[in-house]
This record gives structure tokens, C-alpha cells and sequence, in this order.
């Protein structure tokens, strides 16, 4: 093996076999924590002698199995990998290193009084390289947009075994296809991100959290489409379906269990004057009689209270039914009806909550391990063919991984497919860099 930090001990690569994902994972041969480009050089010249494959990961909190390895492989455990979070006030960007937490990174930014938007489930545990490597989302990118809208410069080892730059620290780079881009959301599989420079927002200086309980589920659902149409875009709009609310009231904590309606929302705004008067009676407006039982924070506290339900919701679930699959689908807006609709007529048994403001819908099958694998292959197929239908598709979020790779082939058009695995071709002739993922 060529020089660095390894693990080679059984038990130490135990935890390397799993990640958030319902995938069940190998053994890898090794482990690797470099910590310089010599000790990538050394990696990618190895790897390519051998034909064994590098498989990137940070904390492991990714939900389709894109940091498992097949027994032969190398996991590239960048957890160690150097660099500082450094924020530039003037160019209005930060600069961190695919190691740091995002935890940090978002700290960083608002200790400078700065934003930086995308705040997936796992925020404060997730690696900031894991968030590039998967383009990741969370209830922000409803009005934010994911990952991907905020980077300007990615740095990464491709297969010639050197670091490569791609971008600039400025919103307007335009001298050739953006490379940087390709890489971002790729889960690892043209080449490994490093670390990036991303883009930087004013802190929001006001919010205005609501909470929206509905008599009726169907009432919901129209509301993402008809608060659009009248000009209020939300930084965030969370929901939870009956089923879901019938969980929690029945087993989920205290609090949640206090949760009203037969539906209900989380609506967030950080438009400068969301607090005032006219813009609550003009939002109440729109939401008409779905507006009945609104109830807002009143401050911080009762904010992170209704925010921590909703974070802990996947939690729950996950404890509760160790053995369920969760999909993130997508649904356009105004499509969301007809979703439900249909998945009703699938008699698919599952709960959903999410992000209905950008139509990122968490369908949990909770009886999942209780099916055999071509029954719920059958039914996750269905549920992915019926978003495809609409317009949609069979991830938001969480990506592809192992968890989707058979599904994303299916419902991809073959020559779509052909283009994609041109440029893997050309990126990773020897195919290296995470293989067996995506595509």
C-alpha cells in the first residue's frame, strides 16, 4: 500500500459498511485518511495498477449508499484531509475544505454576519465535501436553491493524480464549459471534491415562523403553487401528512404529540418586512380559509421548538421502524395533487412529510422490512414511475448512490444515459473513482 494513514483492521472498518441509507454494505479491503496530494498521487497510481477502486466519504450521514464500498475498494476517509474555513467578506464568499463540518462552515458565515443557505437534515453532522459530492438540499432550497446554486471554485483529484481548480471567487466566470459544476452533485464518480469556494448571503435580519394546521390534507397541497402565484416564496414550507401526525401524536415526544390539525405546515419567511402587519394580513389572504388556525412564533424560542419536530421527524421514524425505506421524490408544485392521488391508487402503504414548497416529498414505506425484495422493488419502482409521469423525479436530495442506480437507468433515456457514461469514460478511464455508483 502506498504511504498515509490507513485502517486495515477488521473492526475498525466496521463502521465504513453502513451509511444512512437502508443498503447493506461490504467490508472494504482498506481504509485511507491522506492528508497531503502525495498521499493522492500515491492512491490514484496504486489504484489504477491494481484496478481496485477509491470510494470517497466523510461522516457517512448519505441516504443512498454512495460511500459503501464493494470488498476490493479503498475508502478515502477525507475526514482528516487540511484546510481552513476562511470567509472573504469583500468577494462575499467562503473558502473550506471538504473535511469541515457544514455545521462549521455555517457558523463561520454567520459569525461574519453572512448566510450560507443549503441545511440539509443532517446539517450538524454532515461533512461540508459530503454536501458537494451529493449537490444537498434541506428545507432552504425552496427559496435558496441546493448546493449546487452557491459554489463558485471547486478543488478536486481527478484521474491523473493531481488537484485541479475549477472556477473563480466571482459570481461571473464564463471562459468555457464549468467543469466544477459536472463534479458537483456527481457523488464522486468523475473524480473526488476536495474542498470549494461558495457564495455568501446577507443575514436575514427578520423571520417570521408559522405554523399551519389544515382540516383537510387536499387543502394543503394547494397552497405551495397558489402562494407562488401570488409572489410569496417562503425560505421554507415543511409538512407532515396525516399519517405522519397520527405517529407522532401516538409515539413521538411530548411536544409532538400536541401537533394540531388533520394536516399541518411549517411555513418560514426571511423577507425584510415579513414581520410587519401588511405582509401577515396579505399572506393571510392568499392562504384564505386554509388561514383559520395559523399561529406564529412569537420568538426564538418557539421557533427552534417547532423547527426541532420537524428535524427529529426522520428520526422518529427511523427508530420506530428500523427496517423502512425512504424515498425523496419530486413532484412539481402544481402536480402535488395529483401525486397523492396517484399514489393512493398504487395502495402503496406509507407516510409523508418534507419539503412541499419545492414539491421534495420524504415517502416512507415503514413496512419495507417486511416485504421481500422484488415486492418492494416493485412498489419503489411504481412510486418512482408515477413521479417521472408528472413531470418529476426519483430523487431530490439524496441522490443516487446504490440505493437508486437500478431505477435512475430505467427511467433515463438511453442516449441520456449513453452521454453520461461518454464523459465517465473520458474523466475515469479506469474507472476508479467510486465504481458501481450512479451510473
Amino acid at each position: 500500500m502506498p504511504h498515509g494513514q490507513w485502517i486495515v483492521d477488521e473492526a475498525d472498518l466496521a463502521p465504513f459498511m453502513a451509511d444512512e441509507s437502508h443498503v447493506p454494505g461490504a467490508r472494504p479491503r482498506a481504509a485511507a485518511r491522506p492528508t497531503s496530494p502525495e498521499d493522492l498521487r500515491a492512491l490514484v497510481a496504486w489504484a489504477t495498477a491494481e484496478g481496485i477502486g477509491l470510494v470517497p466519504r466523510g461522516t457517512g450521514t448519505g441516504k443512498a449508499g454512495g460511500c459503501l464500498a464493494r470488498p476490493q475498494d479503498i475508502v478515502v476517509d477525507l475526514g482528516a484531509w487540511p484546510g481552513a474555513i476562511e470567509v472573504n467578506p469583500r468577494d462575499l464568499c467562503l473558502t473550506a475544505p471538504a473535511s469541515a463540518l457544514l455545521k462549521d462552515v455555517k457558523a463561520a458565515a454567520d459569525a461574519a454576519g453572512f448566510f450560507y443557505p443549503p441545511d440539509p437534515n443532517s446539517w450538524d453532522q454532515c461533512a461540508f465535501g459530503g454536501t458537494l459530492a451529493t449537490n444537498a438540499g434541506g428545507p432552504n432550497a425552496c427559496k435558496y436553491g441546493m448546493t449546487r446554486h452557491w459554489v463558485l471554485a471547486v478543488e478536486a483529484l481527478l484521474a491523473d493524480g493531481e488537484i485541479h481548480h475549477f472556477g473563480i471567487a466571482s459570481v461571473k466566470a464564463n471562459a468555457g464549459p464549468c467543469m466544477g459544476q459536472l463534479l458537483l452533485g456527481s457523488e464522486g464518480i468523475f473524480g473526488m471534491i476536495l474542498g470549494a469556494t461558495v457564495r455568501l448571503a446577507p443575514k436575514p435580519i427578520e423571520r417570521l415562523t408559522l405554523l399551519l394546521p389544515v382540516a383537510r390534507f387536499e387543502e394543503l397541497l394547494e397552497l405551495p403553487g397558489r402562494l407562488c402565484a401570488a409572489g410569496y416564496l417562503p425560505c421554507a414550507f415543511e409538512f407532515w401528512d396525516p399519517a405522519v401526525l397520527a405517529e407522532l401524536r401516538a409515539h413521538g415526544p411530548e411536544a409532538a404529540r400536541r401537533m394540531p390539525g388533520e394536516a399541518l405546515a411549517l411555513l418560514e419567511f426571511d423577507d425584510r418586512g415579513c414581520t410587519s402587519e401588511a405582509f401577515l394580513d396579505g399572506l393571510v389572504a392568499v392562504l384564505g380559509d386554509a388561514a383559520a388556525e395559523l399561529q406564529a412564533a412569537t420568538d426564538h424560542r418557539q421557533r427552534e421548538a417547532l423547527w426541532a419536530i420537524r428535524r427529529m421527524t426522520s428520526v422518529f421514524l427511523k427508530e420506530r421502524y428500523p427496517r423502512k425505506v425512504s424515498e425523496d421524490v419530486v413532484v412539481p408544485r402544481s402536480r402535488l395533487p395529483e401525486f397523492f392521488e396517484g399514489l393512493q391508487r398504487l395502495e402503496i402503504p406509507c407516510v409523508t412529510y418534507g419539503h412541499l414548497g419545492d414539491g421534495n416529498l420524504h415517502v416512507n414505506l415503514l413496512s419495507a422490512g417486511e416485504l421481500d425484495a422484488a415486492t418492494l422493488e416493485t412498489k419503489l419502482m411504481a412510486l418512482f414511475r408515477l413521479c417521472v409521469e408528472l413531470g418529476g423525479t426519483l430523487s431530490g436530495e439524496h441522490g443516487v448512490g446504490l440505493a437508486k442506480r437500478e431505477a435512475l437507468i430505467a427511467f433515463t433515456p438511453a442516449a441520456d444515459l449513453a452521454q453520461f457514461r461518454a464523459l465517465k469514460a473520458a474523466l475515469d478511464p479506469r474507472n476508479i473513482f467510486n465504481p458501481g455508483k450512479v451510473l
